[in-house]
């Protein structure tokens, strides 16, 4: 039986218990840019071919393209370049291959598989013999406000007083499985200290934190 709704213990409170739900995440694609060209000595360029001078013009096109302004629910969307590498320690030779990897962060106004036809046609016109290797980590999810989402407010504020954003900020998480089955909204403790060195919750919260999911498993179950 698929679930009415789902909630998701991820950390998404910021500053106290309570005061951010999250009721979506953004799409994540990674991309791989492997551009050719013939190496050889900075002496004789006519003999070379510069692989990073063939990048060059392909990242300025990704870097200065602004996806979109936003949506109601999301932020802008965002394309960060990550890596370039050549792996030429060298002052005085020409590459003959050059790296760059990318990660694009994007809202409902896009799926991965535009995304990556788009970046396919930016190398066509700037770099034609260049690769791509592309993966979608996800795509993005959006819970529309309804009576679920309430319910958990509701629980919430019950339990801490505290009267919860609902918000799509942050990076991917489980929850976008889950998405493809049922509304689905995340929410659990502050989360200031994870994946740190003495990772620690005060006792007295993940208690009030038991508490909003009983008070919201009595809300829907009666």
């Amino acid at each position: 039986k698929i679930p009415d709704f789902c909630v998701v213990g991820e950390p998404t409170s910021t500053a106290r218990l309570g005061d951010v739900i999250k009721v979506g995440r953004r799409g994540s694609l990674n991309a791989t840019i492997v551009i050719p060209g013939r190496q050889g000595h900075v002496a004789y360029p006519h003999l070379a071919e510069n692989a990073v001078h063939k990048l060059i013009p392909v990242l300025a096109e990704l870097a200065g393209r602004r996806l979109d302004e936003g949506s109601k629910f999301f932020e802008p969307s965002s394309l960060q370049i990550t890596s370039v590498d050549v792996g030429n320690k060298a002052t005085n030779v020409i590459p003959g291959e050059a790296v760059a990897k990318l990660n694009i962060r994007f809202n409902e106004l896009h799926s991965g598989a535009l995304l990556a036809n788009w970046l396919k046609d930016v190398l066509v016109r700037n770099a034609p013999d260049a690769t791509l290797q592309v993966k979608i980590s996800g795509e993005s999810f959006l819970t529309q406000p309804g009576e679920e989402t309430a319910a958990l407010a509701r629980a919430i504020e019950i339990v801490t007083g505290c009267a919860p954003e609902r918000n799509t900020g942050g990076g991917t998480s489980d929850a976008r499985f889950i998405a493809r089955y049922c509304p689905v909204a995340e929410f659990g403790l502050v989360g200031t200290t994870m994946h740190k060195v003495d990772e620690a919750v005060p006792v007295a919260e993940l208690e009030q934190l038991t508490d909003i999911y009983t008070a919201l498993i009595q809300e829907f179950c009666g």
